[in-house]
């Protein structure tokens, strides 16, 4: 077997830097100077870079369109806006150069913390959790009569990928009506798919809607203030995708205007949002800093998830998760 040289940019803590060293022995594993600092960040441009047939983590974009070995790509997260541009695909095709994601790492863990989202919104819980009273009183009547149950309501899905399958199996025993939007329907999704021209007739009829959307030109502020206008009025809007495709000012509108009764955000432009910044002042805004996909032993799993690949690549077997 030919030895290849592999760049980790990175950030693993002790033991999942034992795991990847052995995996991917007999196999060169090469670091930069200054690794990234999350698998949110793009990392710095290394010298290493240029031994390696294989990067995983963040690599700086310049640095992959200097180099003339470079064979796969293995990004450590399941976003990759950086890299989803006409230009950078273009040069993925040219190169033969196979870039994979670790979507299949995170889709389950943000598909719960949406429907945790989603039973919080249901139960009242954020209301709940910050009174106190007696029962009988007309704050404990209110909170009791304010709380549903996500059982026979209806919800939009913006974009079908993993976390949306993850979360259909969720909401499954709840017999919700779910439709998903997609611009090319495969056929296997399980549930109704409509394209973005049909999309108005479900937002209309949706208590609840759920971007998965990613982060690029064509979805920059989807979630704009016609389509939240197109909402029903009253229902919830969530946000687990990227931050860039929700138009704020208009969602700042469509919750003081009781169009939306709440809006459950993970993902903002920017991040973290200023502390000034009015949805975080509005009651009925609430905002995780970009933490759905987080799980116990994380660096564990996206090394896993590497080697699963490397021995596939290694093998020439079709790599999970490839996105180019």
């Amino acid at each position: 077997m030919k030895q290849v040289t592999i760049f980790c940019d990175a950030k693993f803590g002790e033991s999942a830097l034992a795991l990847l060293a052995e995996g991917v022995a007999p196999h060169e594993l090469v670091f930069p100077q200054t690794p990234a600092a999350s698998v949110l960040e793009n990392s710095q441009a290394d010298p290493a870079f240029a031994r390696a047939d294989i990067a995983c983590g963040q690599p700086d974009i310049e640095s992959i369109r200097q180099s003339d070995r470079l064979r796969w790509i293995h990004l450590t997260s399941a976003g990759f806006t950086r890299y989803d541009t006409a230009e950078f695909r273009a040069l993925t095709a040219a190169r033969d150069l196979i870039v994979t994601n670790s979507s299949s790492v995170y889709a389950e863990a943000c598909a719960e913390h949406v429907f945790a989202f989603m039973l919080a919104d249901a139960r009242r819980l954020p209301l709940a959790l910050q009174t106190r009273t007696e029962s009988g009183t007309p704050e404990w009547l209110h909170l009791r009569n304010a709380a549903s149950s996500l059982r026979g309501q209806s919800v939009v899905i913006l974009g079908f990928g993993a976390i949306a399958a993850h979360l259909v199996k969720l909401l499954a025993p709840f017999e919700m009506k779910i439709v998903a939007m997609r611009r090319t329907r495969r056929g296997d999704e399980g549930v109704a798919i409509v394209t973005p021209g049909q999309l108005p007739a479900a937002l209309a009829t949706a208590d609840h809607v759920v971007s998965v959307l990613p982060g690029n030109a064509d979805s920059h502020h989807f979630i704009d203030a016609r389509r939240l206008a197109a909402m029903k009025r009253g229902a919830a809007f969530y946000n687990i995708g990227r931050g860039t495709t929700v138009d704020q000012h208009a969602l700042l509108e469509a919750l003081r205007s009781g169009q939306l009764d709440a809006a459950w955000l993970d993902v903002t432009e920017p991040e973290p949002l200023p502390p000034d910044h009015p949805l975080l002042r509005e009651p009925n805004c609430f905002i995780t800093p970009h933490v759905a996909g987080g799980q116990r032993d994380e660096s564990e799993a996206l090394v896993r998830h590497f080697l699963e690949n490397l021995r596939g690549f290694l093998a020439g077997s079709p790599l999970r998760d490839r996105i180019m």
